[in-house]
C-alpha cells in the first residue's frame, strides 16, 4: 500500500457542509467501511476551520483508487492528491526524495 495526501478546497458557496443531504451523503462516503470498497484505508481526516479546505491520509495500492473516491469532492471543488511517506520512512532513507524503483 501507498501514502497519499489529499486536499480538497472548494469556494463557501459550494461548501458541501451547508446542504444537510450533501453532507450526510459526503460523511457515510468517507465511512472507512465504505473506503474500503474503493480499495482505500483513511489514515485520518480533517478540515481546515473557516478555510474550506479538507484532507485526508489515505493508503491505497494505486493513485487510481484515490482518485475513483474522491471523485464526489471533485463536484463541488479541486482535489490534489500528492504521494507522501512516513516521517520515520523519510528518516530511513535519508531525505524526503522518494527511492526510485
Amino acid at each position: 500500500m501507498s501514502l497519499y495526501f489529499v486536499r480538497h478546497q472548494h469556494t463557501a458557496e459550494t461548501c458541501p457542509a451547508k446542504n444537510p443531504e450533501m453532507g450526510e451523503m459526503l460523511l457515510k462516503h468517507i465511512d472507512k467501511k465504505n473506503a474500503r470498497k474503493f480499495g482505500v484505508d483513511i489514515v485520518g481526516d480533517a478540515v481546515l476551520d473557516a478555510q474550506h479546505t479538507f484532507v485526508l491520509i489515505l493508503e491505497a495500492e494505486d493513485k487510481e483508487y484515490i482518485d475513483n473516491f474522491m471523485q464526489p469532492f471533485a463536484m463541488a471543488g479541486s482535489v490534489e492528491v500528492f504521494p507522501a511517506s512516513t516521517c520515520e520512512a523519510v528518516v530511513e532513507r535519508q531525505g524526503c526524495e522518494p527511492v526510485q524503483a
